[in-house]
C-alpha cells in the first residue's frame, strides 16, 4: 500500500483537478472530504477526481463523493470522476454510483463535462 496522497492543479479557469493516490478507506475518508469541503470554500466547486492511481476504496472512501456530490449540486457545480482503476470501478458499480457520476477518461472530457454543469 502507498502512502495516501492528494495533490491539486487547475484544470481550467473555472475547475480543479483533484489527484489521489493510494488507499481511501476508513483510515483517509476523513482527510479526502476536507479537502473537497476546504475547495468549496474557496468557492471551488468544479472538481474533476483523478481515481487512475487509487489503488482501493471502501464504502467510507465512496462516501465521501456521494456527500460531496450534493455539496457540489447545492453550489451551482460537480463533480467528474476520471479513469478509475478496476478495483475502484467495481466498487462504484456494486454500490450503484456508476449510474449517479459522470466519468471521464482524459482532462480534456472532464473539463467539458464540468463546463456543462449546472
Amino acid at each position: 500500500m502507498r502512502e495516501f496522497e492528494i495533490n491539486l492543479e487547475p484544470l481550467s479557469a473555472n475547475a480543479t483537478l483533484v489527484r489521489v493516490v493510494g488507499w481511501l478507506d476508513a483510515h483517509t475518508f476523513e482527510f479526502m472530504e476536507q479537502t473537497i469541503n476546504n475547495l468549496y470554500g474557496k468557492g471551488m466547486v468544479r472538481l474533476a477526481i483523478d481515481l487512475s492511481e487509487v489503488e482501493y476504496i471502501s464504502s467510507a472512501g465512496a462516501g465521501v463523493f456521494i456527500g460531496s456530490l450534493s455539496g457540489a449540486h447545492e453550489r451551482g457545480g460537480n463533480i467528474v470522476l476520471m479513469n478509475p482503476t478496476e478495483p475502484v470501478k467495481e466498487v462504484f458499480d456494486m454500490l450503484g454510483l456508476s449510474q449517479v457520476f459522470t466519468f471521464a477518461d482524459s482532462k480534456k472530457a472532464a473539463a467539458a463535462a464540468l463546463a456543462s454543469a449546472k
